[in-house]
This record gives C-alpha cells, structure tokens and sequence, in this order.
C-alpha cells in the first residue's frame, strides 16, 4: 500500500494530487502529493508524530516568496490557515501573530494597539512564518530586532518555544530554522508604545514608497537575489542588461530589476531558467555571485 493510501487521521483537509500554482504568486507549479491544511497546532502536531519519518515534509506558505517547480513537490506539503491566524495584543507593547498571519496584517494590528516598531511589515510580503524563517525586512529593519520567541513544530511532532537568541538570524535567514525542519506556527514580537495615528502615518509613507517602486500588482516572488556584500542585486541585473528583457514567459520587471514576474502564461521552468540565465551573466560581467532569495521548491517537469 503507498504512504498516501496509509495518512494519519487529521481533523484539517487532506488533499491529494493538488495543485499548487493558485496557492503562489507567481501562479505557476506543480501538485503537492499531499497537501496538508491542519485546522490548528494540535492537529498539525497530531499528524507529523504519526506520519511516516521517511515521507518529506515541505511548508509551503502564503507563496510570496515560493517557486513552485513544474514537476511539484513530493511528500507532504503543509499550509497553514485559519487556524493559526490569530493577532492578540499584550501588556508591554507586545503582540503575538499566528504564522499564518500577513505580514501586512501584522504592522496594522500593532497600529491599532499603539505598538510601534513593526512598521516595516506593512511593505514586507508575506506571512509571519516566513518571516520567522528568512528574518525578513525591509527599509532598515528586520525580524530580529522585533521578535521575542517564536513556537514551532519539528518533523516528529514536537513543539518548541525559541527565543531571538535561539533563532540565530542573519541577513535573510535563521540559522536554526536552516539546520532543524521546522513548521512555525505563531511568534511574539515586542516594539515601543506610540500614537495609532502617528504609525499609520508611518505605514502610510512605506505604503506609497512600495508602490511607486515595486510592481506589487504582478505576479511576483518579491526581491529575487539577496544583496551580496557590497553590492545591490537589482543594480547588477539592471548594469547585465537584464531589466525588462523577456525570457519565455519570465521577465525581470522594468520598474524594480531585482524583481521576477511571470508576464502571464511563464512556467516555473520560464522563472528560473531566467534567474539562473542573469546569475551567469552577472558572475561572468561583474564576478559577482547572486544568491537566490526565492525559495524553490519540487521537482522539475
């Protein structure tokens, strides 16, 4: 009998054979085996203690800053919902968010409750999870100067409680979520009391700055290399000769280089062909090496 005829019982939906462009931005990708979408920390729990150690576990969250390869993902793919979408205020000036919460979402809640400091998240895309995972930031701040601990689930279906110490950040990344599989379900996050109105104002300035130079109504994956040291990736693919040049159906868009968007009918093939394409051609021009900030996950075609 194969493993997917052989599931754990979950209270959450198991799909099988899904596909899992809808769930990307970049709407591109293949079907997860298993699609997992537990209905709360408990049941997600429940599932990986009992689930075959020797099936891959893969987290898959809002897909903001996921590719999806043609061929999809083996094993069991995890997203999370509405059961780890709450946001609660605290005394101190802190809040805590579930992983599947908007990053968006986030720095507006803190506004209503006079938590300053989490601005930042209102120009970030994605969820708190992903955040925890790639100390996401933007503007001069990031995940680690805000996060007070984060509580995950590993692979046999523990639960854990990581301080920012434990979380061991570094320029877009954890390296103990890199080291450990984890699926973070929520996180606590501190920053400093001011006026609602005044963060709004705040949230409102990152807002216009996002718009008038990201092309956020695309179908993007964010910021596609990191910056190497010393460098901007967006100044290296635009000097290449690479800004707004299609490839298939990819293209790096002409209002942000370090930007990727599937121009309408891309394949996850188109996507990343072109990264890889502009990785060489940057390597070879300027011997400077890019490094993919969008995760890529599956198989391909």
């Amino acid at each position: 009998m194969s493993w997917k005829e052989s599931l754990p019982a979950a209270r959450g939906k198991l799909l099988r054979d899904e596909p899992l462009g809808p769930f990307t931005w970049f709407r591109v990708g293949g079907p997860a085996e298993v699609l997992f979408l537990p209905e709360d920390e408990a049941d997600l729990a429940q599932f990986l203690r009992a689930l075959d150690e020797a099936v891959p576990v893969t987290v898959l969250g809002v897909g903001s800053n996921t590719l999806v390869r043609d061929g999809g993902v083996e094993g069991v793919v995890v997203r999370l919902g509405r059961g780890f979408g709450r946001v609660e205020a605290r005394e101190g000036a802190q809040i805590y968010a579930g992983a599947a919460v908007l990053d968006a979402t986030l720095a507006r809640e803190a506004a209503k409750a006079g938590i300053a400091g989490l601005e930042f998240y209102r120009g970030v895309p994605g969820s708190v999870g992903g955040a925890c995972v790639m100390n996401a930031g933007c503007y001069g701040a990031e995940t680690k100067d805000v996060l007070v601990e984060a509580y995950a689930v590993t692979r046999s279906g523990g639960r854990v409680k990581l301080s920012n110490r434990d979380m061991a950040f570094g320029y877009r990344r954890s390296a103990r979520a890199a080291e450990e599989p984890l699926i973070f379900t929520g996180a606590l996050f501190r920053g400093r009391a001011d006026g609602p109105a005044a963060i709004e104002a705040r949230m409102n300035e990152i807002t216009e700055r996002r718009e008038a130079t990201q092309p956020i109504r695309e179908k993007t994956g964010g910021s596609t290399f990191k910056n190497p040291p010393g460098h901007s990736s967006w100044a290296l693919v635009d000097e290449a000769g690479w800004r707004g040049k299609p490839f298939g159906g990819a293209m790096f868009s002409p209002l942000h280089a370090n930007f990727l968007i599937n121009t309408g009918e891309a394949t996850a093939a188109d996507l990343e062909g072109l990264g890889e394409a502009v990785r060489a051609d940057v390597k070879s021009k300027f011997g400077v090496e890019l490094e993919w900030e969008i995760k890529r996950i599956g198989r391909p075609a």
